[in-house]
C-alpha cells in the first residue's frame, strides 16, 4: 500500500527573528527542510510539502517532490488539509519540517504500527528530560486516550513524562474525514493537528503511540533550538564517522557537513571545520585548525594546521598542504608540495611540484579569473607572483622573489625581479637626515 508523507512547511518562524524561512536555517549545513526529505526518501514512496504563500525557495529546496501552498496561515490541521488531495489512498504520515531531526527507523516504525492495524491513528510521543509545556499523552492498557496541553493538566497529569510530538499517521482516507471535522473553537481561532487524536478516540478508534528518541523530537522554533539540534546532528556525524574508521583526537571541537564523506584510516586533529562537498581519502590527516568546503583530498595527504580548501580544490595523493596555505579551484597532482604561506588559485599544478612560501597565483584582474598551469617536477621559489593567464613547463624553476607574467618553458630558469642597487654607506646619512628633520 501507498505511503505518503506530508511535511509541513508553511510556518513562518517569527521566534526565529531572520527574513530567511525556518526551515532553510541550516543544521550540519543542510537546511532543516532537506534532513527531514532526506529521512521520508528511504520510507515513503510519495512526499507532498505543504508551503506559504511567497515562499518560492522553500518550493526550490523541496524540489522535486510535489508542493501545495497553504494560502491562509489558519493552524497545522489546515495546512494538512491543504494536502488532502494529494493524499492518495494508502497510509499518510503528517510531520513538521521544523522536526528535522527524525531518522528513516523512526518514520519506519511508525509506518509499521500503522499497517499492522491494531490502531486507526499513531502518532509519534517522546520523554524530553525537561517535559516543560509539552502537550502530555494519557494512555491506557498500551493505548492513547488522550492528549492534555499543558494549560489544562492538573499537577498529577504534568507529572506524567511522555509527550506528544504532533506527528500523525493513518490511513488516508480517515486522515481527510478527521482533518475535515477539527473545528477552530479556541483563542487562537487556528484549526490545530493535534485535535485529531481527541476526534479518533471519540468515534470509537484506538489511537497508539509510538515513543521515540528525545534528541529526534525535539522541535525548532529559536536560534537556540537550532544550536541544539546542531550539536545533536554533530554528535551522530562524529559517531558515525569513528565508527567508520576515522581517528578524531578531540571530537568535540570538530564540525561535521550533513554530507562529509571519510574513507577509513583519516586523522583528524583538532578545532576543524568542513563545510558541503568534502571527501577525505584513505590515510589522509588533517590538520589543527583547517577549513575545508567543497574539495576532495586524496590518500595520504597532509592537509594543515591553519589551511584552507575552498571549493572545486581537488587534491592528488600524498599531497602536502601546510600551515596558512589557502586553495580555491586548484588542482594539485601526486606528491605536490605547498607547505606555507601560500595562496593558489584557478590553478592546476603538476606531480612532484614544489611551491615556495609566499608563491600567490594572481588569478582576478578586477573582471575575470584567469588559471595557472604548472608542469610536474617543477621548482617555484618563495615570494614569486604567478600573473594569470601564465603556464610554467615540466621541470622549470622560478627564482625566488619573481613576477611571472610571461610563459615559462619546461626546463627554462625564469628570474623576474629588479636588479639589486646597493650604495654604501648611505643608511648611515639617512638616519642622520632623520634625526635632523625631528628638530
Amino acid at each position: 500500500m501507498q505511503a505518503t508523507a506530508v511535511i509541513l512547511a508553511a510556518g513562518l518562524g517569527t521566534r526565529m527573528k531572520s527574513t530567511l524561512p525556518k526551515t532553510l536555517h541550516r543544521i550540519a549545513g543542510r537546511p532543516m527542510l532537506r534532513h527531514l526529505l532526506a529521512s521520508c526518501e528511504q520510507v515513503f514512496d510519495r512526499i507532498v510539502v505543504v508551503v506559504g504563500p511567497d515562499t518560492e525557495a522553500v518550493q526550490r529546496e523541496a524540489a522535486p517532490h510535489t508542493c501545495v501552498v497553504q494560502h491562509e496561515r489558519l493552524g497545522t490541521a489546515h495546512a494538512a488539509l491543504a494536502a488532502a488531495d494529494a493524499f492518495g489512498e494508502g497510509e499518510v504520515a503528517i510531520l513538521y519540517a521544523d522536526n528535522p531531526l527524525i531518522r528513516p527507523d523512526t518514520l519506519r516504525r511508525l509506518l509499521q504500527r500503522r499497517e499492522s492495524n491494531d490502531a486507526r491513528l499513531v502518532l509519534l510521543a517522546f520523554r524530553p528530560a525537561d517535559p516543560a509545556c509539552y502537550g502530555r499523552v494519557i494512555a491506557r492498557d498500551g493505548f492513547v486516550e488522550r492528549i492534555v496541553e499543558w494549560t489544562d493538566a492538573s499537577d498529577a497529569v504534568r507529572a506524567v513524562n511522555l509527550c506528544n510530538a504532533g506527528m500523525l499517521c493513518a490511513r488516508a482516507a480517515d486522515m481527510r474525514r478527521w482533518l475535515d471535522a477539527v473545528r477552530a473553537d479556541n483563542a487562537k481561532g487556528e484549526y490545530y493537528l493535534t485535535d485529531v487524536v481527541a476526534l479518533a478516540v471519540d468515534h470509537g478508534q484506538r489511537v497508539a503511540a509510538v515513543e521515540a528518541p528525545a534528541d529526534e523530537l525535539a522541535g525548532i522554533n529559536s536560534r537556540a533550538d537550532l544550536a541544539a539540534a546542531e550539536a545533536v546532528m554533530q554528535s551522530w556525524l562524529r559517531a558515525a564517522a569513528m565508527e567508520a574508521g576515522v581517528t578524531m583526537t578531540d571530537p568535540g571541537s570538530v564540525f561535521l557537513s550533513a554530507d562529509t564523506e571519510f574513507a577509513p584510516d583519516v586523522t583528524l586533529e583538532p578545532n576543524l571545520v568542513f563545510g558541503p562537498g568534502v571527501k577525505v581519502a584513505a590515510g589522509a590527516q588533517i590538520r589543527a585548525f583547517s577549513h575545508l568546503e567543497g574539495c576532495i583530498v586524496g590518500p595520504g595527504c597532509i592537509v594543515g594546521p591553519h589551511a584552507r580548501l575552498r571549493p572545486g580544490t581537488q587534491l592528488g595523493t600524498n599531497v602536502h598542504v601546510g600551515n596558512f596555505v589557502e586553495l580555491k579551484a586548484a588542482l594539485l597532482g601526486d606528491g605536490v608540495k605547498a607547505s606555507h604561506l601560500t595562496y593558489l588559485g584557478d590553478a592546476e599544478i603538476g606531480a612532484d611540484t614544489n611551491i615556495g612560501a609566499g608563491t600567490i597565483t594572481c588569478n582576478y584582474d578586477g573582471a575575470a579569473k584567469h588559471r595557472t598551469t604548472i608542469g610536474a617536477r617543477a621548482f617555484i621559489g618563495s615570494d614569486v607572483a604567478l600573473v594569470a593567464p601564465v603556464t610554467v613547463g615540466d621541470g622549470a624553476i622560478v627564482a625566488a622573489g619573481s613576477v611571472i607574467t610571461q610563459d615559462v618553458e619546461a626546463d627554462a630558469l625564469a628570474i623576474a625581479r629588479g636588479r639589486q642597487v646597493t650604495k654604501p654607506g648611505r643608511a648611515t646619512a639617512m638616519r642622520a637626515a632623520m634625526r635632523r628633520s625631528k628638530t
